[in-house]
């Protein structure tokens, strides 16, 4: 039986910035495929975003494009985020010729941090930090830690929220299902 772990609450980040972003949002019209606050829906396409590079250099979301893309969100504070980054590990070892590339995106404030979590668990998995929220938003990351299944051309496929045993018989079969 499948057993997922608690999921944990994202602290509310009181800045200037934040509040600014805020307001820029609410005023601007969001496409069909993304709810009020930014966030893409399942199906919707996601929109292009410079990720700063925590094990590796910058990329952009865009040259993951071609093949799958599973995005793992996560913080160092959020204990199921730690619970399930090693079965992520597995599954990027065990499968090699997936087919599909894993990515983590840390949401933490301070990249210091992040960088500490990931030098302790050896991550070799391409992790990228998202310290002004574009794709915690984009996302909708307000609990963690959350994957989310994006097809070759970009589009979400699916959302899963809690963490969970990524390396799996159970797993393996919901990821091989949404990429078919």
């Amino acid at each position: 039986m499948l057993r997922i772990a608690p999921m944990c609450q994202r602290p509310v980040r009181r800045t200037a910035s934040g509040f600014l972003a805020c307001l820029l949002l609410l005023s601007v019209a969001a496409p069909s495929t993304a709810g009020a606050d930014g966030e893409v829906a399942v199906g919707g396409l996601l929109r292009d975003a410079l990720l700063e590079g925590l094990n590796g250099p910058a990329r952009r979301l865009s040259a993951f494009r071609g093949k799958p893309l599973i995005i793992n969100v996560w913080a160092s504070w959020c204990g199921p985020c730690r619970a399930e980054m090693a079965s992520l590990e597995r599954l990027a070892w065990s499968r090699r010729d997936r087919g599909f590339a894993i990515i983590g995106i840390s949401t933490d404030d301070y990249v210091d941090k992040a960088k500490l979590l990931l030098g302790n668990t050896n991550a070799t998995i391409s992790q990228f930090i998202d310290t002004q929220l574009q794709m915690e938003n984009m996302l909708g990351a307000s609990r963690l830690p959350l994957t989310v299944l994006v097809d070759a051309q970009g589009r979400v496929v699916k959302k899963v929220l809690g963490a969970r045993e990524w390396d799996d018989a159970e797993s393996q079969r919901l990821i091989d299902d949404a990429f078919r």
